[in-house]
């Protein structure tokens, strides 16, 4: 139990409950606390809401375009279903957004410890998607410079005294 024990400490996972689980769960604290699975139903359903009206499209027309009536796409904006990451990955080829968005929007916590952080990070990757091939490529080569080293498997293994 120590091993797990640690995995939670190392991640900063605490345990909570979910009124939709029937068992405890660990989960890490947001920046405005926990969200239930509920919480994070209703940010994607605003998402999902707010960038198809920035699109100027319809429900009934993102409906169409997805191959579904308006009354089952409805149930996402209204967040009554959860979807597949298949449909995600085809709104996000209609309307033109990256699953990351998605998520940063339900969950930014993840890009950092503080909003400003997790912004910057979101902002910074937003910055490099639009970068053209090449200048992707010479920055990947600049930013492992700048980026200490970490062993890799062989290393590892070697130091260890394993794989001899």
């Amino acid at each position: 139990m120590s091993d797990l024990s640690s995995y939670l400490s190392a991640r900063h996972l605490v345990e909570t409950t979910d009124p939709e689980l029937e068992r405890p769960v660990y989960r890490k604290t947001g920046f405005d606390g926990i969200q239930t699975s509920h919480e994070m139903d209703e940010r994607i359903s605003a998402f999902l809401k707010k960038t198809r009206e920035a699109k100027g499209l319809s429900r009934a027309e993102l409906a169409q375009l997805l191959g579904l009536s308006v009354s089952v796409y409805g149930r996402y904006e209204r967040s009554e279903s959860r979807m597949t990451v298949p449909r995600l990955i085809h709104l996000c080829e209609l309307m033109g957004f990256m699953p990351i968005d998605m998520i940063f929007e339900t969950a930014p916590h993840l890009w950092g410890k503080t909003p400003e952080e997790a912004e910057d990070r979101r902002t910074l990757t937003r910055l490099i998607e639009r970068l053209p091939h090449d200048t992707m490529r010479d920055l990947i080569g600049l930013l492992k410079r700048m980026t200490p080293a970490e062993p890799s498997a062989d290393t590892v293994a070697t130091s260890r005294g394993e794989g001899r």
